[in-house]
């Protein structure tokens, strides 16, 4: 028989189980008592803030502040609001709108609780880096903005990255606030002096919200933080936004907006405005060209971490209308018409220049470079008329313009004028000659052919392929797209001598061999003869490249030339070659070529020299006649130059080796000395080496090896009337003696 209960009887024992379960629960996860109000809650109990609840109240934050939540609030108090209402013509709080209202609250409202000792701190990927912060997010974008563009009207929202990728989806561009604290600037060794740069009037100390004061930090909230400060703050402009609104600056503007500015639909930014308002309306991007060190209205850093605005910002140089308005009258537009014929690479460089990827403090201001890599060639004290704290960096108003070396070099002189836009275009294509060319503190020679005296030579640019085209004018025979390119690169490398000297100022009433390149990279050399030029191939040729005007730039000369210095192309064994054609010419040269001629490392056929790669630097060290028949006496080389045996013949070969200094090319100019490689190998397969003395237009050669002694033989010292024959990537030198192995030490 089942057993039956009285409901009636345990409902209320339920009840009574329930009512306990319930006070124990809340007692054990409720709120505990000893937890600090909410944001809000505490603004209103502190009864300083009237001004700003009422304003949380208007933008519907009371909801948020007033409850969970991680913030940090700069909390401006009702003596600061007095201030406001004065500034602004406002009786009280009543008269502020709601956008207003919302401004000023999301504009003090900072994403996380930071403490007062936290502010100085950045929030790195791999945790807190102390002392290197100063700015913060707040909660406050811009959002979407309707602007009339090219007599359009159109939906506008900014950019919120730089680069390629200009726009990322749910990233909301949210303003950052800027502030001075003293952990900060003692970490970056700044001073007030920084401070009171950008806010003369302001007192700094220690811990300042822009120029305002935090008078009280660390007011604990259950949901964040408060830290109070004596004054309103509206959200800042951006770069993009100040430039707008400023006359002052409105030439500079305009060669971005034209040149360097696209509007760009976007559909998940059109998504999204249509949702958030129930418009049809399209939505454009304003993109800036992605070569810019960063995008004007792009409200967060390089994004390279999360937080990287907390560390960093922008820096901006802008000169005034007038200083710029001169240098595009003067320099820019020296040999176009209208700013609209430039290339888009100028504006390009001419905005880089102006800017900094970093922010530049005002005491720091000459240790900081441009993106260009220039120091700033501004003083800070005069030249600066505007200075500003904005929400994305600082901006610099100048009354002159950033004296870059790109406008005021060698290398100007092609890239400001159309006639030498082939030069130009592999000065800039990662050649790595613009950068050495442009430096204004090395001084370089420049010899430029126009682009129709490189077509006339075969050189073409294809701009739909984007490459290089080369066709022999003698034979029709055409070179592939990168062998054409590196054909012109060679070609203009021979174009380029370095002369810390001003060793070719002269060129119109002197001559002589100069080496082309640079100290990093020695180049090939080149004979000048009063206002000539010539390399390898132009002494194979009988022609030259005749300068037929020239411009003087701060780190040197352009010469304008009307063909080229060529390099040879009688290759291979060019080398051996010009040595046969100098002892036709020179019979001082004969005795050696003999036994070149006859050698087993010589091709008479080809001319090529067994042993000597395409492209290798060499300097030939060639005895004359009186020097070789010493070496006979002596038995450094057999009397026949023609010998039968076969050591008779490695002995030859073994004397033109070492005769050959491989890797290095020397003059008199005294650039290669020391110790130098030859091709002569030693019996255990080791290099050998030869000694190059080279100093006050003497040049001279002596045995000699790390292992060895040389002996008594004298050093071989070059004729000059005979010296100096170009060759391919080569000089051949006639010398009264000859170079005799050294025999290692018994």
């Amino acid at each position: 028989m089942k057993r039956k209960f009285n409901y009636l009887l345990i409902l209320p024992l339920l009840a009574l189980f329930a009512s306990c379960s319930r006070d124990a629960f809340n007692e054990f996860y409720g709120r505990p008592d000893y937890l600090e109000d909410p944001i809000y809650q505490q603004l209103e109990a502190r009864g300083n803030f009237k001004n700003l609840t009422t304003l949380i109240e208007k933008a519907g934050y009371k909801d948020i502040l007033g409850k969970a939540g991680y913030w940090t609030m700069f909390a401006p108090n009702d003596a600061a609001f007095e201030q406001y209402f004065q500034d602004n013509g406002i009786s009280d709080v009543s008269e502020v709108d709601d956008a207003t209202a919302s401004k000023i609250v999301k504009y003090a409202l900072v994403y996380n609780k930071f403490r007062e000792d936290q502010l100085s701190d950045y929030q790195s990927s791999r945790g807190w880096v102390e002392n290197t912060g100063f700015r913060r997010r707040t909660a406050f974008y811009d959002g979407f903005v309707s602007k009339t563009i090219n007599g359009l009207p159109k939906v506008i929202v900014g950019s919120n990255r730089n680069g390629v990728t200009y726009y990322i989806p749910g990233d909301n561009n949210n303003k950052y606030v800027t502030y001075f604290a003293e952990d900060y600037f003692t970490e970056r060794g700044l001073t007030a002096n920084d401070f009171n740069f950008f806010y003369p009037g302001a007192e700094y100390t220690g811990l300042n919200l822009f120029d305002g004061k935090v008078t009280e930090a660390d007011i604990v909230a259950e949901n964040g933080v408060i830290h109070e400060v004596d004054k309103v703050n509206l959200p800042k402009l951006n770069l993009d936004q100040y430039l707008e609104g400023n006359s002052n600056y409105s030439t500079f503007r305009s060669i971005m907006e034209d040149y360097l500015v696209k509007y760009v639909f976007d559909q998940s930014a059109t998504t999204a405005y249509r949702n958030y308002t129930g418009k049809s309306d399209d939505v454009f991007v304003k993109v800036y060209d992605p070569t810019l060190a960063f995008a004007p209205n792009n409200e967060n850093y390089l994004k390279a971490e999360d937080n990287d605005g907390q560390s960093e910002a922008y820096t901006m140089i802008v000169p005034e209308n007038n200083a710029l308005q001169e240098f595009i009258d003067t320099v820019l537009l020296k040999h176009f018409d209208n700013v609209a014929q430039l290339p888009i690479y100028v504006f390009q460089d001419f905005i880089n220049a102006h800017m900094v990827q970093g922010v530049a403090w005002p005491s720091k201001f000459g240790d900081y470079n441009n993106y260009l890599k220039e120091d700033l060639r501004f003083n800070i004290n005069t030249d600066i008329t505007d200075k500003k704290v904005l929400s994305n960096g600082f901006f610099y108003g100048s009354s002159k313009v950033q004296h870059s070396d790109l406008f005021y070099s060698v290398y100007t002189s092609a890239y400001l004028d159309p006639k030498y836009s082939f030069a130009t275009r592999i000065f800039n294509d990662g050649s790595g000659y613009r950068d050495m060319i442009s430096n204004i503190h090395q001084k370089f020679t420049i010899f430029l052919p126009s682009d129709n005296v490189l077509r006339g030579l075969g050189f073409e640019y294809n701009s739909l392929r984007q490459e290089w085209v080369y066709v022999n004018p003698s034979n029709g025979t055409a070179d592939g797209a990168t062998a054409a390119r590196n054909r012109l690169v060679r070609l203009l490398y021979n174009c380029i001598v370095y002369t810390p000297n001003g060793e070719l100022d002269n060129i119109a009433n002197s001559s002589g061999v100069i080496r082309t390149g640079d100290y990093d990279l020695p180049g090939e050399y080149i004979r000048y003869d009063n206002n000539r030029i010539q390399a390898a191939g132009n002494i194979e040729k009988g022609t030259y490249a005749t300068i037929v005007g020239s411009d003087v730039q701060e780190n040197g000369t352009a010469y304008y030339i009307d063909n080229v210095p060529q390099f040879s192309i009688d290759y291979p064994g060019l080398q051996g070659k010009v040595i046969e054609r100098l002892a036709t010419s020179n019979t001082e040269f004969n005795s050696f070529f003999q036994y070149l001629r006859n050698s087993s490392v010589y091709n008479s056929s080809t001319g090529k020299i067994e042993g000597i790669e395409l492209g290798t630097s060499c300097t030939f060290v060639v005895p004359n006649n009186a020097a070789i028949a010493r070496a006979v006496l002596d038995g450094e080389l057999p009397a026949s130059n023609n010998p039968g045996t076969a050591g008779e013949r490695d002995v030859v070969a073994d004397f033109i080796r070492y005769h050959i200094i491989v890797n290095a090319t020397a003059s008199n100019d005294g650039l290669v000395t020391g110790l130098r490689e030859t091709l002569r190998k030693d019996e255990f397969g080791e290099k050998t080496y030869v000694n190059i003395a080279s100093s006050g237009g003497s040049l001279s050669f002596k045995d000699g090896t790390p292992e060895a002694t040389s002996g008594g033989n004298p050093a071989a010292n070059f004729i000059l009337a005979s010296s100096n024959n170009l060759a391919d990537r080569s000089l051949i030198h006639l010398v009264d003696n000859y170079l005799k192995f050294p025999k290692p030490q018994q």
